[in-house]
């Protein structure tokens, strides 16, 4: 490895000093390397497997890997949906314009994949409403971390399963800016672009597969954009409360937990007249159920897959008669013992599952269904049993 080039790498990961940084990746010819399905990238990118992991090394101009590792960084503290980035490579090239000038390493994305995966299959089919809900969603987390993309389009996310629904990470923040609250112009700036990228990229897609442009799913920008601008004014707008409507409180902060938001801080003031409130809610991360989740079990799980994970929780203790604290909190303990914890090792034993987790909410929409399809509580050993018999029915990609 020449001298001058400089490694940045956080702890609890490979120092990457057996990869000869002087030359280009596409010259590299490594045993490490592997074989991944990716999308579309404007760089190069490879796949690298080490004892901690696998990950993800690109290659691009020193002042983009800058800006794209300084701002994964500061959303990664902020819980949004992103990369996680390991370390950047600099001095690579003597020019540091140079497109094999720098290097950005991240964390790869277990059990993801790319739009153009998901497009070259079946299409989007039913998934195309979760599609458009999950851009809009990281729009908004992106927008209240005070994250102006510019450059949002399908083949700069990921995306992987999370229960019923789908999330969609961000990996490429090399035109992004973090600033400490954006204005609405700059946000609908933003979905401008988004907007025109996606069609751009359906186009291309369309051209690449012999399909006529008039097949072209042109309106899904607009409509992620629409979800978008509801999703965010339920998040910000301020909700006026009457003298005697005070329980609105606590049904706005119920409603922002059950879309896996937490709430930082509740602002009350009181109305010239001193007869209403005006309550104004600042939110955190999306997090509430995982975090939840992870309380209870030590597990970590994507939010939705924690929000139903806990949903057994909360079906085990109505079966079991918890009226009181003390007893939903034996029951917690009696259902993480003896019902999710050895079924999750059951799935995590068998070789052919590759993310346990979601198999298991997959297995918990299977006993909802068989259940409501006999007109009684089946159980989660006969719906396991099921569900296996079945051939573990749960969301496709391909």
């Amino acid at each position: 490895m020449a001298e001058a080039v400089s490694l940045k790498i956080r702890p609890g990961h490979a120092d990457f000093l057996d990869l000869p940084w002087h030359q280009s990746v596409v010259d590299w010819d490594l045993e490490r390397f592997l074989d991944l399905p990716k999308g579309i990238s404007r760089h190069e990118v490879r796949f690298l497997a080490y004892e901690q992991g696998i990950y993800v090394v690109k290659e691009l101009p020193t002042r983009a890997a800058q800006q794209d590792y300084r701002v994964l960084r500061a959303l990664e503290s902020c819980e949004v949906s992103t990369a996680i980035p390991v370390g950047i490579v600099e001095q690579r090239h003597h020019d540091p314009g140079a497109e094999r000038s720098a290097a950005l390493i991240t964390r790869y994305v277990s059990h993801s994949f790319s739009c153009r995966e998901l497009l070259q299959g079946p299409g989007f089919g039913n998934h195309r409403g979760r599609m458009l809900d999950a851009f809009a969603m990281l729009l908004v987390q992106l927008h209240l971390a005070g994250c102006f993309w510019g450059d949002c389009s399908l083949n700069n996310v990921l995306y992987r399963y999370d229960a019923e629904a789908i999330e969609t990470i961000m990996i490429d923040a090399e035109t992004a800016l973090i600033r400490d609250e954006l204005s609405r112009g700059q946000r609908e700036e933003d979905l401008a672009i988004m907007e025109m990228n996606v069609a751009g990229d359906l186009a291309d897609l369309a051209a690449s597969q012999g399909a006529a442009l008039d097949t072209v799913d042109f309106a899904m920008g607009g409509e992620i954009s629409e979800r978008y601008r509801r999703l965010w004014r339920e998040l910000t707008d301020e909700l006026t409360i009457g003298p005697d409507e005070h329980y609105k409180i606590t049904e706005r902060v119920n409603r922002l937990n059950e879309l896996g938001f937490d709430v930082d801080e509740v602002d009350l003031l009181r109305t010239p007249g001193g007869g209403r409130l005006q309550m104004k809610v600042k939110v955190g991360g999306r997090s509430f159920h995982a975090t939840r989740l992870r309380e209870l079990t030590g597990i970590d799980a994507l939010e939705r897959q924690a929000r139903m994970i806990l949903s057994d929780l909360y079906y085990h203790q109505a079966r079991h008669d918890t009226a009181s604290a003390t007893h939903k909190a034996v029951a917690a303990v009696r259902w993480r013992v003896g019902g999710f914890g050895p079924r999750l090792e059951r799935l995590q034993a068998m070789p052919t599952i590759t993310d346990p987790i979601q198999s298991y909410c997959d297995l918990l929409y299977h006993r909802y269904l068989k259940s409501a399809e006999q007109g009684r509580d089946i159980g989660t050993e006969a719906a396991f049993q099921s569900w296996l018999a079945t051939g573990r029915p749960g969301p496709m990609i391909l």
